[in-house]
């Protein structure tokens, strides 16, 4: 297909040019881990051979007078050496946002989030790491869901907004503001990351012993970790609500092919001004929640509402310059407010084997968050469950309380810790040692020493 000159934002994306700063974008990371050191210049060739298969990927950020647009790239992207996560100018990279490089044995992607989501993210990267094998291993990959054939063109339906199919009149979910962490803020270039490994196997039998999901299972314990970091932290008065925020991925639901932004998200979570809740107790009611919040009805009423602000005719005659004023400023009072933390897990990732020989690790990691301390973000892969929690405040607690509900639950982790803009790449096989239990800041935990 041939891409348009000039396109619009979907509307997920349409807040984030407006929140990003020169310190600051929606900004997150995909990974994956090889079984050799990565050669620089043939990742440069894989990319230059897959970007006309993406089309999606080959736009930039334009400034209209009512709002920002995509318009179309000529320059081809370039493949460099694997950097922080911190924000990258649009201008220095060629104007694509993506970033796209290698460390070691690693080969990285940073997406700013108007370009897509977590699942569009990952598609282009697990098919830009086949097409490396390619060429630097001779391998023959086999095409399907997580990795697209560079030499077939692309399909409108990957290029289309799904988000132009809903309309109507809609509601948005009455909200409560949440409970935040506190701490002490960091420098904006500094970003710690908890990486904490967990077996897949492990935590389905953990989550069909309580009737749940995984993802349900990750959020009820990060809610036991929210209470006893509230009651360590927080004074009396201190606000009861605690939620997760669980981004959902809208494809499967409404039938979509797209590699642009199509997901939702919903709030999971407990109110606590009676007293704390037991995981047993957590788990019935974040399935309950989310039976209800993850219906089709409830996120076709919540995505006609987000379309039909877009849409508002008093909304869209607003010039950009004043738009951008006042998009911040209600991003900032409410953007965050609703969720004391975010958890972001994109699934299993199943690779044809040929391509699943070299690969042995992937990972997802979001960036620094606006109002909250940090965020979750999970990827399975090889029957390792590999969930990094990344802050922006000094303080460990709330990671020290999260491992040890996952000890409590009889959960074995292997844990990395890194204070950091980003974790390093690693040589290949990583040490992975037993879980023994250290004592840090006076709190017995499970850490890897």
């Amino acid at each position: 297909m041939i891409a348009p000159q000039w396109t619009r934002l979907d509307n997920a994306a349409i807040i984030y040019p407006s929140c990003r700063t020169r310190h600051y974008a929606t900004q997150f990371r995909v990974s994956v881990d090889l079984d050799h050191e990565v050669c620089e210049e043939t990742l440069d060739k894989a990319l230059k051979n897959i970007i006309n298969r993406f089309p999606s990927f080959t736009y930039t950020l334009g400034k209209g007078f009512f709002w920002w647009y995509l318009h179309r790239l000529e320059n081809q992207p370039c493949a460099g050496s694997s950097n922080t996560m911190n924000v990258f100018k649009l201008k220095d990279n060629g104007g694509y946002m993506f970033r796209a490089g290698c460390k070691g044995y690693q080969i990285t992607l940073d997406v700013f989030h108007a370009l897509t989501d977590g699942t569009g993210a990952m598609t282009f990267l697990l098919s830009l790491t086949a097409e490396y094998l390619r060429l630097q291993k001779g391998i023959v990959p086999e095409y399907g869901k997580w990795i697209l054939n560079p030499a077939e063109e692309a399909t409108p339906l990957e290029m289309e907004d799904s988000f132009d199919h809903f309309s109507g009149k809609g509601s948005l979910d009455n909200l409560k503001s949440a409970w935040h962490i506190p701490g002490t803020k960091e420098r904006y270039d500094v970003l710690h990351d908890t990486r904490i490994s967990l077996s897949v196997e492990q935590m389905k039998e953990k989550a069909d012993e309580y009737g749940c999901t995984v993802t349900e299972l990750l959020t009820a314990l990060m809610l036991v970790a929210l209470q006893q970091t509230r009651r360590e932290t927080a004074g009396r008065h201190a606000n009861s609500n605690l939620k997760v925020e669980v981004p959902v991925n809208l494809r499967p639901l409404f039938d979509s092919r797209t590699l642009r932004n199509f997901s939702s998200y919903v709030h999971l979570g407990v109110e606590v001004k009676k007293g704390d809740y037991t995981l047993e107790e957590i788990i019935p009611i974040i399935r309950s929640q989310k039976k209800e919040l993850v219906s089709k009805a409830a996120l076709t009423a919540k995505v006609n509402a987000n379309v039909s602000l877009e849409d508002n005719w008093a909304i869209r005659c607003l010039p950009r310059f004043i738009k951008r004023p006042c998009i911040n400023i209600v991003n900032r009072i409410k953007g965050d407010r609703y969720c004391s933390y975010t958890l972001s897990n994109i699934g299993n990732i199943e690779l044809p084997e040929s391509v699943a020989a070299h690969v042995r690790d992937i990972d997802f990691v979001l960036g620094r968050a606006l109002g909250k301390s940090g965020a979750g973000a999970c990827v399975s892969f090889g029957g390792r469950l590999n969930l990094n929690m990344t802050r922006r405040i000094a303080q460990t607690s709330f990671e020290r309380n999260f491992l040890c509900a996952l000890d409590m639950a009889g959960i074995d982790a292997n844990v990395l810790c890194d204070t950091v803009a980003e974790r390093s790449a690693v040589k290949w096989p990583p040490v992975r040692q037993p879980m023994r239990l250290a004592r840090i800041g006076g709190v017995g935990i499970p850490f890897v020493i």
